[in-house]
C-alpha cells in the first residue's frame, strides 16, 4: 500500500480495531463513514482504512492474532442532521442502540447519538455545536 496523502488531526495518528467478523464491520464502518463523508482509504482481505482508523482481521500482519477488546471511538459530525443519519445507518448496518441522537450534559450544544459495533465497541458521532474551524483537517503529502 502506497499512500501519498494523509489527513491528521491534532491529538491521534491512527487507531486500529482488531475485529472477529470483518466483512460485517465492514458493512457497518462503510455505512458510518458514508454518513459522515469520510471515504474509505484502502482495503484489503484482511484489512480496511479510513482516515486515521485502521480496521483488521485477527488474522491480519498487524494483528498478530488477538483482538482489540471494547473500545469508545467518537468521529465528527457537521451538523445535527448528520448525527441523526449516522444512528440510523448504524443501526441499519449491523448496529447495536447506545443512545438515541439527542443533546448531553458534557457541555452546551453537545449533541450526540451511540451505537455498539458488531463487536461492541462504542461509537460515537457528536456535533459540538455551531463553530468556525480553520481548516477541515491537516493535509500532508508525499
Amino acid at each position: 500500500m502506497e499512500t501519498q496523502e494523509l489527513h491528521r488531526g491534532r491529538l491521534i495518528d491512527h487507531i486500529q480495531l482488531v475485529v472477529r467478523d470483518l466483512a460485517a464491520s465492514r458493512r457497518f464502518y462503510g455505512a458510518v463513514f458514508d454518513v459522515l463523508g469520510v471515504p474509505l482509504g484502502g482495503e484489503s482481505e484482511d484489512y480496511f482504512w479510513a482516515d486515521e482508523l485502521f480496521v483488521s482481521s485477527a488474522d491480519s500482519a498487524a494483528a498478530q492474532g488477538r483482538l482489540t477488546g471494547r473500545h469508545h471511538l467518537a468521529f465528527q459530525a457537521a451538523d445535527r442532521a448528520m448525527v441523526d443519519a449516522f444512528h440510523r445507518a448504524a443501526l441499519a448496518h449491523g448496529g447495536t442502540d447506545h443512545g438515541a441522537p439527542g443533546e448531553r450534559p458534557y457541555h452546551p450544544g453537545y449533541y450526540a447519538a451511540f451505537a455498539l459495533d458488531p463487536d461492541g465497541n462504542n461509537i460515537e458521532v457528536v456535533f459540538h455545536g455551531e463553530a468556525d474551524r480553520s481548516a477541515p483537517s491537516v493535509r500532508i503529502t508525499f
